[in-house]
């Protein structure tokens, strides 16, 4: 590992090299459009460019999961080790993904979450041949679809649930923000609350209710909830919407929310008690108000004093970058509720990361590849055996 660490940062300049694959991938496939459960043709040109960069293998598994592989030398003695990066984006598939390039940054809708991150998968064969770096272990290079929101990390359960023999440790990519490292997941329950005044409640049209005004009444009684500072529980208000016309009152109306916590035990309390202030004021105000739930996940945490994430540690510090630890709601959390060795890295710096004026700079890219292999390389040497 001492041999690796010292040839880290003379990587970055070494990728620097390539720049031009790296970004043709993340142009090529960051344009393509990807809301969750529509990533069919995402994965088409990621498969199309996994082949260019001459991976040993690729093809898509169940569930439409596309796999490339870069064959270790242990002829399959070693687990294999998976980097991940998710195919999904937030935006639309109707908004318009031409991406603008310039010298320093590249800016389009989804490229920090996670077009950057498919795109350095997609070029992961190149960059090892380039470097002539070569593992022990087979790399598994997983682009995940039905992933976000409503996906409900459904492509990273499938394919961990249907993978013939043992994980030996994973990277997830996110394109934002270097220097972070994540080896924990809080628990979540992630929902909506609909409210629905129908025409038919019986009463007069100037006195009908406003389903605004209705959840407006259901964030009144969440903000009164009493939470606990240990274990740390909060619930965020992450989105409302409603109506169709400025002088009319809204018949419809959604809220978003999202309960985290620690504890397992504190996310389903607080999911009870939102499940009795919903159910109250619908009865109370004779409207049709329901609670979604979107997805939901379980506390898992890795531990500071495992080896990856010390070594990990020191992998970033090597690179300059200075760590910032948090809780990673994402393929982290599949891997290690089935006790597998795994952290998420973010791998370039950039802005607006959910709009569609997203951000990135070029430049931090290559340090954040860096990261990625040496990561890597420690797992494959055996960081995770124990």
């Amino acid at each position: 590992m001492k041999a690796i660490l010292k040839k880290l940062p003379g990587f970055v300049n070494q990728i620097k090299d390539i720049q031009e694959v790296i970004i043709s991938n993340i142009l090529l496939i960051g344009q393509v459009p990807a809301p969750t459960h529509h990533e069919a043709a995402r994965i088409e040109i990621f498969l199309e460019r996994l082949a260019d960069a001459q991976a040993d293998y690729c093809a898509t598994a169940d569930f439409n999961i596309p796999t490339g592989i870069i064959r270790g030398t242990s002829d399959g003695t070693r687990p294999p080790i998976f980097v991940v990066a998710h195919m999904d984006t937030f935006m639309s598939a109707e908004i318009d993904h031409n991406y603008v390039i310039t010298k320093n940054t590249i800016t389009g809708p989804g490229i920090l979450d996670n077009s950057v991150s498919v795109g350095v998968l997609a070029s992961l064969p190149v960059i090892c041949r380039h470097l002539n770096l070569k593992f022990e272990s087979d790399i598994v290079l997983a682009g995940v679809p039905q992933s976000i929101g409503k996906g409900n990390l459904q492509g990273i359960k499938h394919l961990i649930d249907t993978w013939n023999g043992p994980i030996r440790g994973a990277v997830i990519m996110e394109g934002e923000e270097l220097g972070r490292l994540s080896y924990y997941s809080e628990g979540i329950i992630r929902g909506e609350i609909i409210c629905n005044v129908t025409a038919t409640n019986g009463w007069e049209h100037r006195y009908k209710p406003n389903a605004i005004i209705i959840l407006n009444k259901v964030i009144d009684e969440i903000l009164t909830m009493e939470l606990p500072q240990r274990p740390l529980s909060r619930i965020i208000i992450g989105k409302i919407n409603g109506g169709f016309k400025h002088g009319v009152i809204a018949y419809d109306a959604r809220l978003g929310f999202e309960i985290q916590s620690d504890s397992e035990h504190m996310v389903r309390r607080m999911h009870s008690e939102i499940k009795d202030i919903v159910s109250g004021i619908g009865h109370e105000h004779h409207v049709s108000l329901k609670l979604d739930i979107i997805s939901s996940l379980t506390p898992a945490n890795l531990g500071f004093r495992h080896p990856l994430v010390k070594t990990t540690v020191t992998v970033m510090k090597t690179l300059g970058l200075h760590p910032v630890t948090d809780s990673s709601e994402s393929e982290l959390s599949i891997f290690l509720a089935r006790k597998i060795p795994a952290i998420t890295l973010g791998i370039t710096e950039g802005k607006n990361v959910h709009k569609e004026n997203a951000s990135m700079k070029i430049t931090p890219l290559f340090t954040g590849i860096s990261q990625i292999l040496g990561v890597l390389k420690a797992i494959d040497s055996g960081v995770c055996d124990e």
